[in-house]
């Protein structure tokens, strides 16, 4: 275990920064899994900025890679289109 002040603290930090981008990950993995259970497209339409702008918001933060955010991007946005 640490001894210095300073690492302790830096311990204490990750902790709670992991929780924090561990919680803001699993709502967008939700937020991702219930719009490509959607099967209505005008609802799908509608979801999708929000979804977009949520995968944006975590690849500027870095808690999801840029290109992760961009794959699922261009995947929901082929699964809206395609809906009927």
């Amino acid at each position: 275990m640490a001894n210095h002040k300073s690492s302790l603290k830096r311990i204490r930090q990750t902790i709670a920064r992991k929780a924090h981008n561990h919680y803001y990950a699993k709502t967008a993995r939700n937020a991702v899994r219930d719009l490509r259970a959607t099967s209505d497209k005008a609802a799908a339409a509608q979801a999708l900025p929000k979804v977009t702008s949520l995968l944006d918001k975590l690849a500027k933060r870095n808690i999801i890679h840029r290109n992760k955010a961009a794959n699922l991007k261009s995947k929901l946005a082929i699964y809206v289109n395609k809906l009927a």
